[in-house]
């Protein structure tokens, strides 16, 4: 059934114009950015034949794309949320999902994994540009299996967040600015506090993903990615639950 919910939501998002504007965007965004990054190692190049250990294509070319793209998402993900739970309430559709023999949980966990599937096609095609750099030489594999982990956590952590958002009004709108504020905040206090010890350090979403853009895989933040996906997850159910034992969902 989570299934099912899953591929509907994704069929939902690609029926309306605003998924295929927000994906095109995107990779015009990304398209850009890599070019970019590439004329710049391309103009680098003949420095670093001098160097003995000189970084390549991967560090200079593809790191940065992944880490513009984390940017980039933060923001577009609240566009693409917005709509999950809110306007189902607001198109009085949500009464017939909670009529169903199913539970609050198998709706959330099923339009959560139809927005993280759709926010997926983004980094594949980030993957597939930097993958089309093999045709020049050798690139470090395990630094973009490390990037496509990191950013596949990073943009699940984004659709928790605005899935909550979207279960908090009947507003499309708001739910996006709510999700936007929240993950914003995020970021801008860890640029605001840039010591490691700090508290902000240790809550920013962003922050965890420096890590994986560095090339490593540390299981303490692919925990706490996991840890804060399921608190949101539970905290929109818990929402949800509770608007329809008061009556309050439409």
């Amino acid at each position: 059934m989570i299934a099912t919910i899953a591929g509907k939501e994704l069929k939902s998002m690609f029926g309306s114009p605003l998924a295929w504007i927000v994906l095109a965007a995107l990779q015009l965004i990304f398209a850009w950015i890599f070019f970019m990054r590439l004329d710049t190692f391309l103009e680098l190049q003949p420095r670093l034949q001098t160097l003995a250990n000189a970084p390549g294509a991967t560090e200079i070319v593809i790191a940065p794309l992944y880490a513009a793209a984390a940017v980039v998402l933060l923001v577009a993900t609240p566009i693409l949320a917005m709509r999950s739970l809110a306007e189902e309430r607001r198109s009085r559709t949500m009464t017939l999902l909670v009529s169903a023999p199913i539970s609050m949980t198998q709706i959330v966990l099923g339009k959560f994994l139809g927005l993280v599937a759709l926010l997926l096609m983004p980094i594949a095609l980030i993957t597939a540009m930097a993958m089309s750099l093999f045709i020049g030489g050798d690139l470090d594999t395990g630094l973009i299996y490390a990037n496509v982990i990191g950013l596949a956590l990073l943009v699940a952590t984004f659709a928790a967040v605005g899935l909550f958002a979207s279960s908090v009004t009947v507003h499309p709108i708001v739910a996006a600015i709510g999700a936007l504020a929240l993950l914003l905040a995020s970021w801008l206090a860890t640029l605001a506090h840039p010591d490691p010890s700090s508290l902000f350090h240790l809550v920013s979403v962003t922050r965890r993903f420096e890590t994986f853009n560095n090339g490593l895989i540390d299981s303490a933040d692919v925990v706490w990615y996991l840890v804060v996906i399921v608190l949101f997850l539970a905290l929109t159910i818990r929402r949800l639950d509770r608007d329809r034992l008061v009556g309050q969902i439409t």
